[in-house]
């Protein structure tokens, strides 16, 4: 079996729950936005933007600088190919790794069957509702339930193939806890109070997602286009101590 690099977060101090999104179409920009930070934080997520663009390049340019890296890919394909790709991105040394829950059970049992048959793999997040989604979009994709009720089903799916770390929206994270006190839960969609929420439909404050009982807080612009990224980070740092404590 494979040694999972991302432990249980709420063991570790706020520098490794904040994880700040590297939104950015070069490596450049991204690496100038890491270096600002410095060592305020341990883990950066890489999109699908960046990584189309500059490949394991910006992994290995993240890692050298003593980060851990997410990467954020929401892979979603046959079982064949999703499997394939846990093995090709798993040589990067990424920390973590999303693939779409809505993939069905074989895609995630082929991804997770591929993770665990590697000396060192990343941590397999199973992506439920995309927090862009609200009740209407969801219902335009044909499914009637709603957001919360979906990310429990898609995470019981999830679950049962042994997929442990989910990312969901901060709504769920109660529930999400409630019934897998063992998973890892990634929650996107933070904003500070009074930020603008973007096209984000369900946020909610750091202090809110940590007190609920999420790991890990995916946090981009309120970081990346603030004027100060680092006492922008450092406020949410503060925020995620003072609940901690």
């Amino acid at each position: 079996m494979s040694s999972s690099p991302a432990p249980i977060a709420r063991d570790l101090s706020p520098r490794d729950q904040l994880i700040v999104a590297l939104d950015f179409p070069s490596g450049a920009a991204a690496l100038a936005l890491a270096d600002r930070l410095g060592n305020l934080v341990q883990w950066f997520k890489i999109g699908l933007e960046l990584y189309l663009s500059e490949g394991n390049n910006i992994v290995d340019a993240v890692r050298s600088r003593g980060h851990s890296v997410f990467l954020d890919l929401k892979l979603h394909d046959i079982p064949n190919t999703v499997a394939g790709a846990v093995r090709s991105v798993a040589q990067s040394g990424t920390g973590m790794l999303t693939l779409h829950a809505a993939g069905g059970p074989a895609m995630l049992a082929a991804a997770q069957e591929a993770a665990a048959a590697l000396p060192l793999s990343p941590q397999l997040l199973a992506v439920t509702i995309l927090t862009s989604m609200d009740p209407a979009q969801l219902a335009a994709t044909g499914i009637a339930a709603s957001p919360g009720e979906q990310v429990m089903r898609l995470a019981k799916m999830a679950y049962g193939t042994g997929i442990r770390g989910f990312v969901a929206s901060a709504d769920e994270v109660g529930p999400l806890r409630s019934a897998y006190p063992d998973a890892t839960l990634v929650i996107p969609g933070i904003r500070p109070a009074g930020a603008d929420t973007g096209d984000q439909k369900r946020v909610a404050t750091p202090a809110a997602a940590i007190t609920a009982g999420a790991d890990y807080l995916v946090v981009g612009r309120p970081i990346t286009q603030a004027t100060d990224p680092a006492a922008a980070a450092q406020s949410i740092l503060n925020e995620i101590a003072a609940v901690k404590h």
